[in-house]
């Protein structure tokens, strides 16, 4: 029978958000509920209550996540009833063109559960990242579901299916840092610092964090930098420059998604390094640059698509490098609240007060 519960809903453009009952349907073939037990609040929540995604009002906010898989439905075998699970918002499918050249991790045909969501009154729910997990049980399709440890907590479980996942592999994944490089990270958010986590777990040698707030900074420090730069006070690339020898970083990721942000990556990378665009820009915006130079210092620009990250291969194996103590990710929880205060929570990630507020159901 369907359930009635609480979930978190944005009704209009830049209204606050309001906790709602909605309806879950019985998973039908291919999907799952699943009883969620955390979830980050991330600033695409908040661009989806801007209208900054799409138009597609109500939403039913939240999606990283992690819980219980409460049921399933007709031929689902990867998960079963009482599996711990990271909700991941990349169902990868197997047979579309990228997952049949080896590259699953930019499979082009992910997909979400084929039921909705709806409000008591009937109107469809459009899930954030096709999940929707400000609730407290969703409906999505089985392959959004990755099994992981039941070990580790949930609060922390749940930052891996977005913003902390999109940063450790914008560095691992998609900038290929390794061991004795340098890289500069832009930006000391969630996702910067989860750069520079991940950096430091493939053992970069120079880790630079740029930012504008010394608070972030300081954050930075404490996930493996190893230099920081207060953009207000210096010139980003001249400062990279002057702690790599003069050379610039072998890898820089941009964890803004600004032109002027870009601007600094482009130039604070060595000659044939990597520019790694993680963070997300809006639709209006436009970078210029000399084509010469884009010719002329070689390497690759790349953008990170969810860290380019396969959810059955790096959610277990970070949460494994967590539960051993290698992996901090304790250190982005600044807060746990609970559904009614995810409005005052965008206000504080708006103002830069937190790394990550999780909410605990």
């Amino acid at each position: 029978m369907p359930q009635q519960v609480r979930g978190v809903v944005a009704h209009k453009k830049g209204e606050p958000v309001s906790l709602e009952t909605v309806i879950v349907p019985d998973p039908g073939p291919g999907e799952a509920v699943v009883k969620v037990q955390a979830c980050g609040v991330c600033h695409t929540d908040l661009h989806y209550r801007e209208g900054g995604i799409n138009d597609e009002f109500p939403f039913l906010l939240g999606h990283e996540a992690a819980g219980v898989v409460e049921t399933v439905g007709e031929g689902v075998t990867d998960v079963a009833p009482g599996d711990f699970v990271i909700l991941n918002w990349r169902a990868v499918d197997g047979t579309c063109r990228a997952c049949r050249r080896g590259e699953p991790w930019y499979c082009f045909s992910t997909h979400n559960a084929a039921q909705k969501m709806t409000l008591e009154s009937g109107q469809e729910l459009s899930p954030a990242l096709g999940i929707g997990a400000f609730i407290e049980k969703t409906l999505v399709h089985a392959g959004q579901c990755t099994k992981v440890n039941p070990e580790v907590k949930p609060e922390v479980a749940g930052l891996l299916g977005c913003g902390v996942m999109a940063g450790i592999g914008a560095a691992i994944n998609t900038g290929k840092v390794g061991r004795g490089d340098s890289i500069a990270v832009i930006g000391c958010g969630g996702v910067g610092n989860a750069a520079i986590a991940g950096a430091r777990l493939a053992g970069a040698s120079t880790i630079i964090a740029i930012d504008v707030d010394d608070r972030k900074l300081t954050w930075a420090k404490e996930f493996g930098a190893t230099h920081t730069i207060n953009s207000r006070a210096q010139d980003v690339v001249e400062g990279v420059q002057a702690l790599t020898d003069g050379n610039g970083a072998n890898v820089v990721v941009e964890a803004v998604g600004r032109p002027e942000t870009y601007k600094q990556a482009f130039y604070a990378r060595d000659l044939a390094g990597t520019v790694v665009l993680v963070g997300v820009p809006t639709p209006d915006m436009m970078v210029e640059l000399p084509l010469i130079d884009v010719f002329g210092r070689g390497g690759s620009l790349k953008s990170s698509w969810y860290g380019d990250c396969l959810p059955s291969r790096d959610f277990p194996m970070l949460v494994d490098l967590h539960l051993q103590g290698r992996l901090p990710l304790e250190k982005f929880v600044s807060e746990t609240i609970g559904l009614d205060d995810v409005e005052a929570a965008f206000e504080k990630m708006h103002k830069g007060e937190v790394l990550r507020s999780v909410v605990v159901l």
